[in-house]
């Protein structure tokens, strides 16, 4: 016995001599539990969907609504909502889900503080933030939503621009900026070009590219196991390519017209304050939002063809169920309304039918000072984020592939191919 105890312990001198380690026998380390982890931006974060939770801030600590007028940097504004796609989607396997995306991020969010740019809110980076869900669990689903605000466009700003032309053009007259501005303020639709540029669309995907590529090389170096799927989605456009009919005109004024404040208030309640000619630029955006997720895809699969990453397309997703899509919008729509406040008051304006311009300038300012009170306008509200969540389920059981497509039919069912 004495002398099986001696070539035992020859053998393992020799092992840690070599540099291999030693396997003790005893109870196996417990398995960490699997999580699910969502990164990106409002489209993710589930900005528009409610029941926001508390954020933990930079400090580390946990920020709860700090009231109307509070700061729009503070973290809660990140808006976390509960009813966000990650949390509704059914994912067999995942013991917990984290929401660590965060309302207006950039791609620059991802590996550094968001408070290190201008307007970015107080928390620490999403890598870091990664990182922390790691050392407690094994992270097997990661959903990312990225490249709608960047460097050289934001998704706020493009729907601000479009909004606001309409409204200057259904409020005031051409005299009215003759006889006292002295100049033009922009009253016409959107083109294409307003919204984003082939330049800076494609200087956004290498932005985006870059930061995809840090959160690649963060999951292979703190995953438990060293396996997940990444899913890749991308943004759905909360109005149609044409409204109803019955938003078309309103007594006998359509929107090329001159002022037409009463089609201007009926769009505004039914949540589409837009021209109808700026509609199809707003779907060239959100192709090209489409394009930049699937070429950064391309670029990453050809680097890391062994790794688990596929496109999810959602801008179907919503077909038929955009708001003013139907008569009685926004009711049905899985998207949230354009909505503003008069004032940090809490109160949304839900009609602006006789409004002034002048009443018009003052909710359009406080859009302006405390973002915070119309930031949600234009997102998937619970509804839609109920459907993003089977769109992620779907891509998530599909067999591998480059891209899977999530389509809304007429009985609102999905097609996910």
């Amino acid at each position: 016995m004495r002398l099986l105890q001696s070539a035992a312990a020859v053998v393992m001198l020799l092992a840690s001599a070599a540099g291999i380690q030693a396997v003790q026998s005893g109870p196996a380390q417990a398995a960490l539990p699997t999580a699910a982890v969502a990164l990106g931006d409002s489209f993710i974060s589930g900005e528009g969907a409610g029941d926001y939770q508390p954020v933990v801030d930079a400090s580390g600590t946990a920020q709860a609504f700090p009231g109307w007028s509070a700061a729009n940097s503070n973290a809660y504004f990140c808006h976390r909502s509960a009813n966000a796609s990650v949390f509704t989607a059914p994912l067999p396997g995942i013991q917990q889900r984290f929401n660590l995306a965060c309302s207006g991020a950039q791609p620059a969010d991802i590996a550094a503080p968001a408070s290190a740019r201008d307007e970015g809110r107080a928390v620490a980076s999403q890598l870091d933030q990664l990182r922390a869900v790691a050392r407690t669990h094994d992270i097997d689903v990661v959903l990312v939503g990225l490249g709608s605000n960047n460097t050289q466009f934001t998704f706020g700003d493009v729907a601000t621009l479009c909004a606001n032309r309409f409204i200057a053009d259904a409020w005031t007259g051409w005299w009215e900026f003759w006889a006292y501005l002295k100049g033009e303020v922009p009253q016409r639709p959107c083109t294409a070009s307003d919204l984003a540029t082939d330049t800076e669309v494609a200087a956004a995907t290498t932005e985006t590219t870059a930061a995809l590529r840090q959160i690649l090389d963060t999951l292979d170096q703190i995953d438990a196991d060293g396996t997940h799927q990444v899913i890749l989605q991308t943004y759905t456009n909360p109005l149609p390519p044409d409204v109803a009919p019955q938003y078309y005109d309103e007594d006998g004024r359509t929107d090329t017209r001159d002022k037409f404040r009463a089609l201007g208030a009926e769009r505004y309640a039914a949540g589409c304050p837009i021209h109808r000619a700026s509609l199809a630029p707003g779907h060239v955006f959100s192709q090209n939002l489409g394009s930049l997720v699937k070429n950064a895809y391309a670029t990453l699969a050809a680097e890391r063809p062994a790794a688990d990453l596929r496109v999810l397309d959602v801008q179907r997703a919503f077909d038929g169920a955009r708001l003013c899509e139907n008569p009685g919008s926004p009711a049905g729509a899985l998207a949230t309304p354009v909505r503003v406040q008069d004032g940090p008051s809490g109160t949304f304006i839900t009609s602006l039918s006789g409004w002034d311009k002048i009443g018009i300038q003052r909710a359009a300012n406080t859009c302006v000072t405390y973002f915070q009170t119309c930031q949600e306008s234009w997102h998937p509200n619970a509804a839609g984020h109920t459907v993003l969540g089977q769109c992620l389920a779907g891509a998530l059981a599909a067999a591998p592939r480059t891209t899977v497509t999530c389509a809304r039919n007429p009985n609102g069912t999905l097609t996910i191919s």
